[in-house]
């Protein structure tokens, strides 16, 4: 059984590194390959009668791993610099408008159709009003530079947004003064330990001469994050600052307060730890899609009775996008298709206190709506001719 599942998993991570390079030439999103995959294997495992371990409580592991290593991998192939503020600014509002628009119109309608009190109903709306970098990043590598960066500030922040939205509306039973200055505190606390860590973390990987030295860091990085979680943190905003300050410490050279780091030599050793972190994502992201095509009952995948909700969240999503790209005048067209539902929406969802489920939001909607997306943002990728 041991070797089987080794040359499977040897087989299926292969088969996912086709995909990945593929999708520079079929224009398909590895992600829709890979859950097709992963579906697959379960029929196969049901024809054959073949007995396969519990693999469900894996889902949520890989997923926080994935959300991190690939927040992370995209901040540090993002340029800042002042010039850039205004653009940044813009996607901020561009990733943080719909989530409050979306989130706040579905709530609206699960408590007047579900009959369910409002802040439950906004818990559930928010996870699927945030675009999932681990799909829209990966997806978004054949566009026009501008593009891409635009697709990865924006997701990354979508992330952010939502997860900290999702963590204020489920931790707190009531919405008061009191809870948004506790918010506030969380905020500002956040905010001093990605400040300490960061440089803590930059020093290290300056100073440490060991052959051993990037997995400690990663793990490192993962516990900053495991920790802050697990207090109630925004903790992907540690991540997405890192990977910022990392990416571009060459443009920190002339500060005198940053000399210690010693930024040129830091800086090739950021080259390396890019490298790593991409290839570890790469792996995690194609375990995770792999995995979750996998659990996707079929029965869920067609069930008739949540259709009309999905066409009509697909529906709120795209016409919310596509009306603020136009106001900000961004290209509506790729950047209208690409607004995938995937891991960040799976984890929230999954840890939505069982207090505050319903039916409405249920396993059929989740899927149908994540599938739907992705084969949206896929024909919008195939039939977008402005390619580099």
């Amino acid at each position: 059984m041991t070797t089987t599942i080794i040359i499977t998993l040897c087989i299926l991570l292969l088969i996912a590194y086709v995909f990945d390079l593929s999708a520079t030439f079929t224009k398909i999103p590895s992600v829709i390959l890979l859950l097709l995959v992963g579906w697959a294997v379960k029929q196969a495992t049901q024809y054959f009668n073949i007995t396969v371990p519990q693999l469900a409580p894996l889902l949520p592991i890989l997923g926080t791993i994935g959300l991190i290593l690939i927040v992370l991998e995209g901040s540090l192939e993002l340029d800042f610099n002042r010039n850039k503020l205004p653009f940044i600014g813009k996607t901020a509002l561009i990733a943080f408008i719909p989530i409050i628009a979306f989130s706040f119109l579905l709530a609206f309608a699960f408590h007047y159709f579900g009959h369910i009190n409002y802040k439950i109903a906004l818990a559930n709306a928010i996870p699927l009003s945030i675009i999932s970098s681990a799909i829209a990043i990966p997806s978004a590598q054949n566009l026009v530079s501008q593009q891409k960066e635009f697709i990865t500030y924006e997701s990354s922040l979508s992330d952010i947004f939502g997860v900290i939205l999702f963590n204020f509306i489920t931790l707190n039973d009531n919405i008061n003064n009191a809870s948004v200055g506790h918010f506030f505190i969380e905020l500002i606390l956040m905010l001093i330990i990605t400040f300490i860590a960061t440089l803590a973390l930059a020093f290290l990987l300056g100073k440490i001469k060991h052959h051993i030295k990037f997995i400690p860091l990663i793990v490192m990085v993962v516990l900053i994050y495991a920790g802050a979680k697990l207090f109630h943190l925004p903790a992907l905003i540690f991540i997405l600052l890192f990977g910022l300050f990392l990416g571009n410490i060459s443009q920190l050279k002339d500060n005198k307060y940053l000399q210690k780091l010693q930024p040129d030599i830091l800086n090739k050793e950021v080259h390396k730890f890019k490298d790593l972190v991409t290839e570890i994502a790469f792996s995690i992201r194609a375990l995770f899609f792999l995995l979750f095509g996998y659990l996707i009952e079929t029965n869920e995948l067609l069930n008739s009775a949540t259709l009309f909700w999905t066409i009509g969240i697909c529906i709120g999503i795209y016409c919310i996008r596509f009306t603020l790209l136009k106001l900000f005048v961004l290209p509506a067209k790729p950047l209208t298709y690409i607004a995938p539902r995937g891991l960040i929406t799976i984890l929230l969802f999954l840890s939505i206190p069982a207090t505050q489920t319903i039916d409405l939001a249920n396993n059929s909607l989740i899927i149908q709506v994540i599938v739907v997306t992705a084969l949206v943002m896929m024909t919008g990728l195939m039939t977008n001719k402005k390619l580099t």
